[in-house]
């Protein structure tokens, strides 16, 4: 028996296998989550430049280790003597919130950089427990258990 009618979250039906599968493979061309990012770090042969795109203010308060400061208004004068070209880049900015990693993403795309976006930003990284360098040195604040599990680096999904 279809209860679809019932449900405000079927209200629209979901989408048919075929199409479904396009789009969230789709999806998976274009972000990359902070648990894979952190996984992919660790190994010293990431295969990608990380990006903060963030502001000075934001960059000097916190960033993912490694990751190069290039904010987004900055792209354009900046990316090509920071950048190879053929190297992808991960963007990051704030968090799910802002689309400054979005932004930044786009203007690299625009100049011909293979780019994804690290999806939670700077904030799911701290609240993941994953480390972060700020002027005063590096930090490791505890994981969040509303987001992450306890004693694991990935949610094994």
């Amino acid at each position: 028996m279809n209860n679809t009618a019932a449900s405000p979250a079927l209200h629209t039906p979901p989408a048919a296998p075929a199409d479904a599968a396009t789009h969230f493979a789709a999806r998976l061309t274009f972000q990359a989550d902070v648990s894979d990012v952190r996984a992919s770090l660790e190994s010293g042969a990431p295969g990608f430049i990380l990006i903060d795109s963030r502001g000075i203010a934001g960059w000097q308060q916190g960033h993912v280790p490694g990751a190069v400061h290039l904010p987004t208004a900055d792209i354009p004068a900046r990316a090509a003597s920071l950048l190879d070209p053929e190297v992808p880049v991960i963007t990051y900015c704030w968090g799910p919130g802002c689309d400054g990693a979005t932004r930044a993403a786009l203007a690299l795309a625009r100049l011909g950089y293979q780019v994804k976006e690290m999806i939670g930003g700077i904030e799911y990284w701290i609240r993941e427990g994953f480390p972060v360098e700020s002027l005063a040195g590096t930090e490791q604040r505890e994981a969040d258990p509303l987001t992450t599990p306890l004693g694991s680096i990935t949610c094994a999904c």
